[in-house]
């Protein structure tokens, strides 16, 4: 998936039959809706289906869909929602039968998933559990942890229990800023046990089956704030996908991003869902994006025009690069390249 086969008279949402929207940082940060993106998802909806897939464990999906309601998303039911505890359920269904002991670290959307798959839930490792599931909580704590890592200490390949991570997001948009994520606390007890966890939400594949299967998209688009979860796991479960820059990776991540977490489109906001989409046109070294234009010249990149929309610019820097096929770190950026005029938490 790339920038370059699309053809200019086209939105991001031509063809698709379902738009999946990430939550934090796309939809909202923290309590309060980001801007432009009630009016932007609501107008998608008129004429395709609309669902939401969260890695966010802390809330039940009906909690979810009643606060997408009072953002304006009015539509909106808790079967619309997938949650990185509903991929869970999937993952501990197929090493731990339903009616076993499970603890939970993490908050009440875990606890909610696990009592409804039929497991019985404990805060205690000496309530010898059948499994560990992580899960992200503003509440978890040092106890929680320790409860975690005293359940864990015997590796799995010698007899220990299964541990199963929501999602490994390393940090979380909210209201004031950029805030740590589920993964650092599962770091928290990698360190302490030396084992990893299996991961069920993005970037891992069972989140996304799961919305696929639950909605019946046959051309679905995945629009997400994060390279390294979203876009990555768009990708690799073969769906095409929007990062939109109102979240957690800037421009200056998008232009550095990897083969394996490349957005099919870059958008300043989801308002231009529903705007055409340049078409990328490449002439000898210059790239142009709409009346943005980038050269690369070895290492340097430079700026032939800036063009009328910053956006554009962005995404000829990020078409020209990563049609090199080398890393950032092997060029020299002008700085306007990477500036940062979008929306942010």
């Amino acid at each position: 998936m790339s920038l370059f086969s699309r053809r200019a008279e086209r939105t991001p949402l031509d063809g698709v039959d379902a738009v999946l929207a990430d939550l934090d940082g796309v939809v909202y940060a923290g309590p309060g809706p980001l801007p432009y993106a009630v009016e932007s998802l609501t107008r998608a909806a008129d004429t395709r289906r609309l669902g939401y897939i969260t890695n966010n464990a802390s809330r039940r999906d009906s909690a979810v869909a009643e606060h997408l309601r009072e953002l304006g998303l009015t539509a909106t039911q808790p079967d619309d929602v997938v949650t990185s505890p509903q991929a869970a359920m999937r993952l501990l269904r197929e090493r731990v039968e339903p009616g076993a002991t499970v603890l939970v670290v993490g908050g009440d959307g875990l606890v909610y998933e696990l009592e409804k798959a039929g497991y019985r839930v404990t805060r205690s490792a000496d309530d010898v559990p059948a499994a560990v599931v992580q899960g992200f909580a503003q509440d978890v704590g040092w106890l929680q942890l320790a409860e975690a890592s005293y359940a864990l200490a015997l590796p799995e390949d010698e007899g220990g229990i299964p541990w199963i991570a929501t999602n490994t997001d390393w940090t979380i948009p909210q209201a004031r800023g950029i805030a740590p994520g589920n993964g650092t606390l599962v770091s928290a007890v990698h360190t302490a046990v030396g084992r990893l966890a299996v991961v069920a939400g993005k970037p891992e594949r069972p989140i996304f089956d799961e919305a696929v299967a639950r909605f019946g998209a046959r051309h679905p688009l995945f629009i997400g704030d994060r390279l390294d979860t979203d876009i990555a796991g768009a990708q690799a479960a073969g769906i095409p996908s929007a990062l939109v820059l109102t979240g957690v990776d800037r421009p200056k991540h998008v232009l550095a991003a990897p083969t394996t977490s490349r957005p099919t489109f870059i958008l300043g906001d989801l308002r231009e869902l529903h705007e055409p989409y340049p078409e990328t046109v490449v002439q000898g070294d210059v790239t142009t994006v709409g009346t943005a234009s980038v050269r690369i010249d070895g290492p340097d990149v430079h700026i032939m025009r800036a063009g009328d929309r910053p956006i554009d610019l962005v995404r000829a820097g990020a078409a020209a690069i990563w049609a090199t096929g080398r890393a950032i770190y092997g060029f020299r950026v002008p700085e306007q390249l990477y500036a940062d005029p979008f929306h942010r938490p």
